[in-house]
């Protein structure tokens, strides 16, 4: 089944979405109708998952669940299923997967990391689809995934390198006809900026997934979105009302930071300086202290009520918004720990009773 950009928006339409170009975003996701507050958007299984080390021997490689009984894979002893359900439903991709880390075992003695993991199942699933094993859909092919972006001439030369000698590990752990070198550290450097972290409800995370159509939402600090879980299904939420016509938006990083803060995060990892209309306010006096009453931090100066902000021209200092008074960043975090464990130590003596019985209370 050929799958094509129009096949995509046809599938879209009938969610009432759409994809739009921008010279400044590239593809973006509209809504083609109104959205209530809290309403479900979009829902996705993703492409390729798989569960972060500290989560393998505790939830089910097919559900995500946690499981106090899980069963483990008898030939490569690396992956836990709840049931036969879910291992049934895993072999197909499995089987092919369980050879590679069988091999890799016995001859390096040593299991794949999550992110070659991760590539050995994309890469699997991708010649499964071709041949046919695994039927492709709109919402489910690796034409979705080619379509995302790399940014690989971004990735300083370090990275680049380390990720061609993971390509090449993968390589010698599942050869394939389909795949070269370049193409798999590209999919390396595309997991970087386009994976997402698989979280439970209480936003624990226990995997990371690629979800091909879900990273087509654009990032703003003042998201009208979010990204939440359901197992590794991924659900984009409505956060507030969203018009028709409206690009939809989530956060790609922690929005409870200060501007220069996000926007380092953001160019760090995702190559691209955020234009939103939180971002334009960071010269501004609302936006000024907004960013200093983030940072947490006011000025040490007996008379003055300001807040403090990283200086730009010193990586090291803060800096008073109000009157220009400079602290050194490491010395008021010492403060701030300080203070920060006197308030324990309060909250411990008040809860035991203690400082009740000192004071006679």
């Amino acid at each position: 089944m050929a799958v094509d950009g129009g096949d995509l928006q046809s599938a879209l339409a009938d969610k009432d979405l759409a994809i739009s170009m921008s010279p400044e975003k590239g593809r973006c996701l509209i809504a083609k109708r109104s959205f209530t507050r809290g309403e479900i958007i979009l829902l996705q299984d993703p492409y390729a998952s798989v569960l972060d080390s500290a989560s393998v021997n505790k939830r089910c490689d097919t559900c995500f669940q946690l499981c106090t009984n899980l069963k483990r894979c008898s030939m490569c002893k690396t992956t836990w299923y709840c049931g036969g359900t879910c291992q049934r439903n895993g072999w197909r991709l499995h089987q092919h997967e369980c050879k590679a880390i069988t091999s890799l075992k016995e001859e390096k003695q040593q299991t794949p990391t999550p992110s070659l993991q991760l590539m050995l199942r994309l890469l699997i699933k991708r010649k499964l689809q071709n041949d046919g094993v695994i039927s492709k859909t709109t919402m489910d092919n690796y034409n979705l995934v080619e379509a995302l972006p790399s940014h690989m001439s971004d990735f300083n030369e370090k990275q680049l390198v380390l990720y061609a000698q993971m390509a090449n590990l993968v390589n010698i752990i599942k050869p394939s006809e389909e795949s070269n070198l370049k193409e798999i550290t590209q999919n390396f450097c595309r997991f970087a900026c386009n994976a997402h972290t698989i979280c439970d409800s209480e936003l624990r995370p226990m995997g990371t997934g690629i979800y091909p159509v879900i990273s087509i939402i654009n990032h703003s600090c003042l998201p009208n979105a979010v990204l939440l879980f359901e197992g590794k299904q991924a659900v984009v939420r409505a956060v507030e009302p969203i018009r028709e016509g409206s690009e939809l938006t989530v956060s790609y990083i922690e929005i409870a930071a200060s501007t220069p803060s996000r926007q380092k995060s953001l160019k760090e990892q995702y190559f691209f300086d955020c234009k939103c209309l939180r971002c334009l306010k960071v010269d501004t006096p609302d936006g000024l202290h907004e960013d200093a009453t983030l940072e947490g931090f006011r000025c040490s100066s007996d008379h003055c009520e300001g807040l403090l902000l990283h200086d730009l021209d010193d990586a090291n200092s803060l800096v008073c918004q109000l009157c220009g008074c400079r602290q050194n960043e490491e010395e008021t975090k010492k403060q701030a720990r300080k203070v920060d464990k006197l308030g324990t130590e309060a909250s411990k003596l008040l809860s035991s009773g203690s400082i009740l019985r000192k004071w006679k209370i």
